[in-house]
């Protein structure tokens, strides 16, 4: 677990991948806000198409590469939870509370991967290791 969440904090901007409303999939520039209670968590706002793409179908993909040429692929249920703990952490991210100035900002909200399964591999010819969170 410690290594996947080590590989999304050492490679910051991941890509969410989402089903949007029309049926077609979407992939967007993501942060990942970090664990709290054995959760991975991220935030967003909730006036955006990426929020309701989620309320409607909340499976969703993460994706990241690093320059070594290895990535990672986390997905589960997005799960929005009125978390003031995991808001708060969310605020100790200088790009986060530049948006959002405080955690009690009515647009502001977070969610974690209920069942999140991440695979990290590279080109190495070994097996890629699997983690569930």
């Amino acid at each position: 677990m410690n290594e996947a969440i080590a590989f999304l904090r050492e490679n910051p901007v991941q890509y969410l991948a989402t089903v949007g409303r029309d049926g077609r999939a979407k992939c967007r520039p993501f942060m990942f806000a970090g664990e709290l209670d054995g959760k991975l968590w991220f935030c967003t706002n909730n006036q955006k198409d990426v929020y309701r793409d989620i309320v409607e179908n909340p499976y969703v993909e993460v994706s990241v590469a690093s320059p070594a040429y290895a990535w990672i692929r986390l997905s589960g249920k997005a799960v929005f939870e009125d978390s003031r703990e995991a808001k708060e952490m969310c605020m100790g991210n200088p790009i986060v509370k530049s948006q959002y100035q405080t955690a009690d900002n009515p647009i502001f909200v977070v969610f974690y991967l209920e069942e999140a399964r991440a695979v990290l591999a590279d080109f190495s010819g070994n097996p890629p290791r699997e983690y569930q969170f």
